[in-house]
């Protein structure tokens, strides 16, 4: 078969700098973001490094030690990077990318780090998306550091402590009810909730808590805002013994308060005499997930692109300091990367690492790009009288035709509705994929970068403290809702029109990125899309042996693989489009032009590699699929010949009997195996795609044989920039 085989012009001299990710990352026009990235990281690689090396995560307990951590945050401007303006905040416009760097920053060394410092945003996420314009000033006010020597802290109170339920965001067995209503007067609440593995709780001032009615004078569910200073109990409860993450606070608290009924978030209005939230907690835990869920995969992304220093000096130094290992020698220079295996699976983990932090920033970005859009859409449907929940859906979805067409031809539209549908459709993807495949794909790698350290690998002081960010990972997995719940959502989002629509478009462009630089692995991916798309087509009318729907809700082994398969696909495209950008920007920068051939070259291998392990992924999980669901056939089946029938038919058809190899002879003896081979019938398109595929991941090894030099070559510092 001809073969193209691109030949090495240059290597990688350096590690991947903010030169690099400021342009792949689309920030390099946004100063404030860039100073906010050195801020936390220098929080990250100072004090946060020095607790984890002084075995600081060695207790369970909220210790000063852990509390400094705050006045550290507050002083570098972490805790104000969540706040408007208005309140002490520096930051204009939204802050998902702002956030999401952040905690990019604080989990490259510590991931309980990272969460003390999202935890705070996220207890004033509720207010900050669906709080009334009262509560919002209150809190954001109160926790600013701008405004307060003492800011105060907050901590989001979802799940209860009940057996088997876990994150389970629906049931709730947090009750609210009236202990007071006098005429003319606000009514006065009971809240009784009991928190399970709340973080912040050991320090928190107030807490934002999801709750259900007990009372037939209050509707549906809320969520409430309760204060330390409440009557009644606010018991924190004892830490958690968990065994990750513990550089910040895990409670299991315990709440019987009164409170003024102006703290339901939102606010509330009364129909017959019934307290009726405005929002309830569905609304604003939807609200408020959608974007912190990002930030959560992006911690485990930076645990994987942080683990590539410390690998490559592990594997170089390995041998070095023997008597028989002298300086000049292949032993004593490259150690370990004298071995192809170590060479590759590194490979995979830093491929790894890129794709997540391109799929998470870009779900970033979208929101911030979404946020002000979705604004808009509100005030536009309140003027229409449209209303909230189903009624907002429904007016919605009249208008999705328009935006598949506008799509699929190719133009734009200056309505904000339908640019909401067409960035919405997008963002509901994405942000399950970031939280479903960084957190657990990219867990197993780490478990394959923890590995490549042997022994060291398990030790507590492993250079960059690996053995902790693969344990932080598992929790990872788990915050906001664990794999299932991300899952189910992106079973639900993925069939969305308006984003297939666009999906459509993204093959092509693809296709267009192939024709122009080959070497990305974009023909490979692009097929292996298609080839998801027929797919889903293909499932979402099939049904299995025994005439049952394949496609639907209640199917998750059909649902969720197909949603995996999507992460794949959504985190390798967007790395191929963020080298794009790379290449586009990358050779105008100065700083950037030493080298750029040998930069681009190694992260266009990377792309290769991803490509190439998306593609074998999808294809896997699309065949078992398609095929799995159908009964094998058997020896007494039509689909079989039997041997005095092709007597009959080798007079009708000469030579059909020399052809024919599924035959069942007079006697009943037949071929040694299950029956006869299966029919693909009705399959023709996916064998194409399948065979395509396959052949388009042509050079994929050879680009991971070129890239294997890049990490021999590449000069790294004589030491972490942290310590060990």
């Amino acid at each position: 078969m001809p073969t193209t085989v691109r030949t090495k012009t240059a290597t990688l001299k350096t590690l991947p700098g903010d030169d690099v990710r400021q342009i792949m990352w689309r920030y390099a026009d946004r100063f404030d973001l860039q100073m906010l990235a050195t801020s936390a990281r220098a929080v990250a690689r100072g004090p946060v490094a020095r607790l984890v090396a002084s075995g600081a995560r060695n207790t369970h307990e909220w210790t000063p030690e852990k509390a400094s951590l705050l006045k550290e945050y507050d002083a570098s401007g972490i805790t104000a990077a969540f706040m408007d303006s208005a309140y002490g905040g520096y930051l204009e416009g939204p802050k998902n990318m702002a956030l999401s760097l952040t905690a990019f920053e604080l989990a490259w060394v510590d991931g309980g780090a990272a969460t003390a410092s999202l935890a705070g945003c996220l207890a004033l996420a509720p207010i900050h998306e669906r709080g009334t314009e009262a509560q919002r000033e209150e809190y954001m006010k109160r926790c600013s550091p701008a405004l307060n020597p003492e800011p105060a802290r907050g901590a989001f109170c979802l799940t209860e402590p009940l057996p088997y339920v876990g994150v389970e965001t629906g049931l709730l067995s947090g009750k609210v009810k009236i202990v007071e209503w006098k005429e003319g007067e606000e009514p006065l609440l009971e809240v009784n909730k009991r928190g399970r593995f709340i973080t912040n709780m050991g320090f928190a001032n107030f807490v934002t808590a999801a709750v259900e009615s007990a009372d037939p004078r209050i509707k549906g569910s809320c969520m409430v805002i309760l204060e330390e200073t409440d009557p009644g109990i606010y018991d924190r409860g004892g830490p958690t013994k968990k065994m990750v993450h513990q550089l910040s606070s895990t409670n299991d608290p315990v709440f019987q308060l009164k409170i003024p009924a102006s703290r339901i978030i939102g606010g509330y209005q009364v129909k017959d005499g019934v307290i009726v939230p405005h929002y309830d907690h569905a609304e604003i835990i939807e609200a408020v997930f959608r974007r912190t869920r990002v930030g959560v995969g992006l911690m485990t992304a930076a645990k994987l692109l942080s683990a590539i220093e410390p690998l490559l000096r592990y594997h170089r130094d390995r041998f070095r300091g023997g008597e028989s290992t002298t300086p000049g020698t292949p032993r004593y220079d490259l150690g370990l990367q004298q071995k192809e295996d170590v060479l590759h699976r590194m490979l995979e983990v830093w491929a790894t690492g890129e794709a997540a932090a391109s799929l998470g920033f870009a779900a970033a970005r979208i929101y911030d790009e979404l946020d002000p859009i979705e604004k808009e859409k509100h005030r536009i449907l309140t003027e229409q009288g449209t209303g909230r929940g189903m009624s907002a859906m429904r007016a919605l979805r009249k208008l999705e035709p328009d935006a598949v067409k506008i799509v699929k031809e190719g133009g734009s539209s200056d309505s904000p509705l339908i640019q909401y549908l067409l960035l919405d459709s997008v963002a509901n993807v994405l942000c399950p994929a970031t939280k479903l495949w960084n957190t657990g794909h990219g867990a197993n790698e780490l478990r394959e970068a923890v590995s490549l350290m042997g022994g060291y690998g398990i030790t507590e002081d492993c250079p960059g403290f690996l053995v902790q960010k693969w344990t932080d990972a598992q929790l990872e997995a788990t915050y906001e809702g664990p794999e299932a719940v991300q899952r189910r959502q992106l079973s639900a989002t993925m069939t969305n029109e308006v984003f297939l629509a666009q999906f459509e478009t993204w093959i092509r462009d693809l296709r267009a990125i192939a024709s122009r630089i080959p070497a990305t692995g974009a023909c490979a991916l692009a097929t292996a899309m298609q080839m998801w798309l027929w797919t889903l087509r293909h499932l979402q009318h099939a049904k299995d042996a025994d005439g049952n729907k394949l496609y639907q809700s209640a199917r998750q082994g059909v649902t969720f693989p197909m949603a995996d398969a999507l992460c794949w696909l959504m985190s390798a495209r967007q790395l191929i489009l963020d080298t794009m950008e790379l290449e586009a920007k990358g050779r105008d920068n100065p700083s950037l032009s030493e080298g750029f051939d040998g930069l681009m070259e190694f992260y266009t291998d990377l792309c290769s590699i991803q490509s190439a392990r998306t593609a074998g992924e999808v294809g896997r999980i699309c065949a078992e699929l398609v095929f799995g669901y159908n009964r094998h056939t058997q020896w007494n089946d039509e689909s079989c010949f039997h041997r005095q029938e092709l007597v009959t038919l080798e007079a009708i058809i000469p030579g059909i009997e020399a052809v024919a190899s599924d035959v069942v002879e007079d006697d009943g003896s037949h071929p040694s195996k299950a029956g006869p081979c299966v029919s693909f019938t009705g399959y023709a398109e996916f064998q194409a795609l399948r065979a395509k595929m396959d052949g388009c991941v042509t050079g994929s090894q050879l680009a991971k044989d070129r890239a294997a030099e890049s990490l021999i070559a590449v000069m790294i510092p004589a030491a972490l920039d942290y310590p060990a």
